[in-house]
């Protein structure tokens, strides 16, 4: 290449060379690059974005501040930041400085926090001084007291890792950004009540460890996704969710409250332990619902685990005619082979919408029900395409399972372009 009887790199326009450099963000590679020549340094106050990883400087340098000090260097070194990522051990005496220098042009910001050598009470107040944000990130921070960050009114996505949390210094957190779209908090500590209300909340992850018991109150009328996990008392109001998913790991669910859900295309439930009350509640008002996930071991309300009680399976199929992908395991899948699931049965009876089915069994008990019902699914499912039977966890050291396993492979012989076993 040449131009101007220049070759090589030198022929590259300047504003091409911007653009390659831009791409960069790692502070390591800039840095490399700042070195190679005078015109790639002057590239560097146009870069978007900074990102200090774990490994960018040394322990000594951490040590003895050289790293604050070469974080400060860039950060002022670059005039039209709008991204800032630090995962390296940092001061939180020098955070505000940086924010301070960039306020204007900084949009979005992630900190791992649990780098940070001093953190203290109010350590995020200074996080206000990046009034402009529209994206915030926050890993191993404290949300036991409310931060004074003021109005954060243009910040658009909340996340918070690995945080003690308290009722109350989530709910005025929360009040500070009203203007969220997206609100995660994950893998955080809490007990209480968390109570979310956002008007323009339109996604949402909320994963709380333990297995005491906490409650969720949510108010979000734009809300179309949401996953949660740890909570025992659920409760939604006012939502337009298309995609909703309940976990809980440990503990149990007692009561799920969410309404009606017209809209739901994907439901997922999962835990140990659920209070049968709130698995029909949330089955009941997803008639609608076109790919559903059960994945519950036992029921019951007390601490003692129960199985489910018999669901019959042409009437939970009525209540939810548009169904299109079924995994069922375990527990729901026995409840659906028991002796009187079948009852209703008659020629008249079809599934109109499924097309996949996911079923994992793990026990041979009750194998002739259990063969009736897997037999009805692929009679009167008149749409389906494929059904994946999955053999888990079943203990072999009884000639029971020999034979309900020698039936299955012979329905799935029967039925071999649909049926496999895994």
């Amino acid at each position: 290449m040449e131009w101007a009887g220049e070759t090589g790199m030198n022929a590259v326009p300047d504003g091409v060379v911007q653009h390659i450099l831009s791409m960069l963000s790692n502070v390591r590679d800039v840095a490399a690059c700042a070195c190679v020549c005078r015109r790639w340094r002057d590239c560097v106050p146009y870069l978007p974005a900074l990102f200090f990883p774990r490994n960018a400087f040394d322990a000594a340098a951490a040590a003895r501040g050289a790293a604050d000090d070469a974080i400060g260097r860039m950060v002022a070194s670059v005039a039209r930041l709008r991204e800032l990522v630090i995962y390296c051990p940092f001061s939180m005496a020098r955070l505000p400085d940086w924010l301070g220098a960039r306020s204007a042009t900084l949009r979005v910001l992630e900190l791992r926090m649990d780098a940070a050598a001093d953190k203290a009470d109010g350590h995020l107040d200074c996080i206000g001084l990046a009034a402009n944000l529209e994206e915030l990130r926050l890993w191993g921070v404290s949300l036991t007291a409310a931060p004074a960050w003021g109005r954060m009114e243009r910040l658009r996505m909340l996340e918070v890792v690995g945080a003690p949390l308290r009722d109350s210094a989530v709910r005025d957190a929360i009040a500070a950004c009203p203007n969220l779209t997206d609100l995660s908090m994950l893998g955080c500590d809490c007990s209480g009540t968390v109570a979310v209300d956002l008007h323009l909340l339109e996604r949402c992850r909320l994963d709380i460890l333990g297995a005491g018991n906490c409650s969720l109150l949510l108010t979000a009328p734009r809300l179309e996704s949401l996953e949660v996990q740890g909570f025992t008392w659920i409760t939604l109001r006012g939502h337009s969710l298309r995609r909703l998913s309940i976990a809980k790991s440990t503990g149990r669910v007692h009561k799920v409250d969410t309404g009606t859900l017209p809209d739901l295309d994907h439901l997922s439930l999962r835990g140990v332990q659920w209070n049968w009350a709130a698995v029909s509640s949330v089955l009941q008002c997803a008639s609608e619902v076109k790919h559903l996930v059960m994945k519950i071991e036992f029921c019951g309300d007390l601490d003692a685990l129960q199985p489910f009680p018999e669901v019959d399976l042409v009437d939970f199929f009525n209540r939810h005619p548009k169904l299109r992908k079924f995994e069922i395991h375990g527990a729901m899948f026995a409840a659906m082979c028991q002796k009187n699931s079948l009852k209703n049965l008659d020629s008249r009876f079809i599934i109109p919408c499924l097309e996949e089915v996911l079923i994992t069994v793990r026990s041979p008990l009750n194998a002739e029900q259990k063969l009736n019902t897997l037999e009805s699914l692929v009679k009167y499912s008149v749409k389906l395409r494929t059904m994946v039977i999955r053999i888990s966890q079943m203990k072999n050291c009884h000639e029971a399972a020999d034979d309900f396993f020698e039936e299955i492979c012979k329905f799935k012989y029967m039925n071999y372009k649909k049926v496999r076993i895994e």
